[in-house]
C-alpha cells in the first residue's frame, strides 16, 4: 500500500506542472521540487521511483488487477504484471458440464436435536431427487442471536482433512482405525461437532458435495467463536472451512440494529475449494456485500460462489437479489444462497428466497420466504460462453488500478 499511495502521488506530480515544449519527465519535475537532493530517507525511496516512472509510462498495457506483486521491486517493469485471466473449464475436464444443485431452505428453532435431524432429511430427500451439489443455510442449527452462538458452537476440526461422523464426534479416520476411541477435546478434531458430523456423515453415504451453511464454531485454541461454513466432498471428505470475513455490524434506526461482533470473530482467509462439482468460492451472509472477496475468489477460479446467508426483512426486498446478481455478472460465474426459512415469533426474522443466479445476471431459480427446497440446474458450459463473448478480465485496466489478493500472494512467498 505504501509503493502504491507514493507512486500515485508522484502521478499527480507529473500531472501538474506547467510543460514547454517536450514534455517534463517525472525525474526532472521532482528534482524541480527538490525532491531528489532531500537526504531523507523516505523521500529518497520516493525520488528513485519517480526516476522509474520515466521508464514504465511508455508500458501501460493492460494487466490483472489481481496480480501478484513482483518477486523482486528492483524491476519497474514488474509492476505491470501481464493479464491474467481467472482459470476456465478445461476442454477436457472430467467435471460434469451440467450440475444439479439443492438450496435447502429450512426452518431453525431452538432445539439443535431437532435442527440437525431436519437437516438431515432434507439432505437425503435432495439427493433422492438427483441433486449433486446441496448448500445449507447461515446458522441453521441455532437460532440468530449473540445469546445463541456460544451455546451451540462446535469445535471444527481443521481442514483438509478425511473425517467421519463416530458417536457425535467428528474423528479423523486414521487416527482411530478400530472406531472404539474419540478424539479428545481441543486437539483440534471436536469434542461435540454433533452437526458438522451429520454433515460429513450424509455427504459420505448418499454421495453429495455438501456446502454446510454455517453454524458457530469454537476455536480449540483460543476459545474465540466463528461463524464457519464447512464443505464437504462426496466422499465425506472435509475440503475447507470458510470463517464469515465480514461481520454483519448494523444500526438502522427503527428498523435493525445488531452487531455480530459482540460475540464472534471475523475470519481472516478466503476460501476456495475444489469438488466433485467443479471450483466453489465460499462466502457467508454480509459476505456478498463485498466484491472484492468474490472477484479474488473468480481469480482463483472459482466457478460457483457460495454465499449460506440470512439477510434480515429490512434489507433483503431491496439488496438481496441485487447482489446476488451483482457479484455474478462481476465475476461471469454462478452465484447460490441459501437462506432460513421465516419462522412467525421468532427473534430474528430472515428474508429466504433462497436463489441461484447464472453468469449473465439471470435468476435461474428462487422461492419465497416458506420452508422448502429450491432445485436448479447449473450449465456450467455458460461460464466459458459468457467470459468469451465478454472478455472481461483481459479488458481490465491494470495500470489504472489495481485490487491484491494478499492470501495469494503470501502463498507464493511461502
Amino acid at each position: 500500500m505504501m509503493f502504491t499511495a507514493r507512486w500515485t502521488f508522484a502521478r499527480h506530480c507529473v500531472r501538474r506542472p506547467p510543460m514547454r515544449g517536450a514534455t517534463m519527465t517525472a525525474a526532472a519535475f521532482a528534482a524541480s521540487l527538490g525532491l531528489l537532493a532531500v537526504s531523507h530517507r523516505g523521500c529518497g525511496r520516493l525520488a528513485s521511483r519517480l526516476r522509474g516512472l520515466d521508464r514504465v509510462t511508455a508500458r501501460r498495457a493492460p494487466s490483472s488487477s489481481f496480480a501478484p506483486p513482483p518477486a523482486s521491486s528492483s524491476s519497474a517493469g514488474a509492476r505491470r504484471p501481464a493479464p491474467l485471466a481467472p482459470p476456465c473449464f478445461d476442454e477436457n475436464s472430467s467435471l460434469p458440464s451440467k450440475v444439479k444443485v439443492a438450496l435447502l431452505q429450512l426452518p431453525v428453532g431452538e432445539d439443535k436435536s431437532l435442527n440437525i435431524a431436519n437437516a438431515r432429511a432434507a439432505i437425503e430427500d435432495a439427493a433422492r431427487d438427483g441433486a449433486a451439489l446441496v448448500v445449507l443455510p447461515e446458522m441453521w442449527n441455532c437460532p440468530y442471536s449473540n445469546d445463541s452462538f456460544p451455546s451451540y458452537a462446535e469445535i471444527i476440526g481443521p481442514a483438509p482433512g478425511r473425517w467421519t461422523a463416530r458417536d457425535g464426534t467428528l474423528a479423523k479416520e486414521d487416527d482411530n482405525e478400530d472406531g472404539d476411541e474419540k478424539s479428545a477435546p481441543g486437539d483440534g478434531v471436536g469434542s461435540d461437532a454433533a452437526s458438522v458430523a451429520m454433515l460429513s456423515d450424509a455427504a459420505a453415504k448418499l454421495g453429495v458435495v455438501v456446502v454446510g451453511g454455517s453454524v458457530p464454531e469454537r476455536c480449540a485454541d483460543t476459545g474465540a467463536l466463528y461463524n464457519t461454513c464447512c464443505v464437504f466432498d462426496s466422499d465425506g471428505s472435509l475440503l475447507g472451512k470458510h470463517r464469515k470475513t465480514h461481520l454483519f455490524d448494523v444500526d438502522i434506526p427503527g428498523e435493525i440494529s445488531f452487531k455480530e461482533s459482540d460475540t464472534l470473530s471475523p475470519g481472516t482467509e478466503l476460501t476456495v475449494v475444489d469438488t466433485a462439482v467443479g471450483r466453489l468460492g465460499i462466502g457467508i451472509c454480509f459476505d456478498v456485500r463485498f466484491p472484492e472477496l468474490a472477484m479474488a475468489c473468480a481469480n482463483r477460479g472459482a466457478q460457483i460462489m457460495v454465499y449460506p446467508g440470512a439477510f434480515n426483512t429490512v434489507t433483503g426486498p431491496l439488496h438481496w437479489e441485487l447482489l446476488q446478481r451483482a457479484r455474478a455478472v462481476d465475476n461471469q460465474c454462478f452465484v447460490l444462497t441459501c437462506s432460513p426459512s421465516r419462522v412467525p415469533g421468532a427473534g430474528y426474522q430472515a428474508w429466504g428466497h433462497s436463489t441461484a443466479v447464472g453468469p449473465w445476471a439471470e435468476v435461474i431459480a428462487t422461492t419465497d420466504e416458506k420452508p422448502g427446497t429450491v432445485h436448479c440446474e447449473l450449465d456450467m458450459e455458460q461460464i466459458r460462453v459468457r467470459r468469451r463473448n465478454m472478455p472481461l478480465e483481459k479488458q481490465r485496466r491494470g495500470d489504472v488500478y489495481e485490487l491484491r489478493d494478499l492470501g495469494a500472494v503470501e502463498k507464493r512467498r511461502l
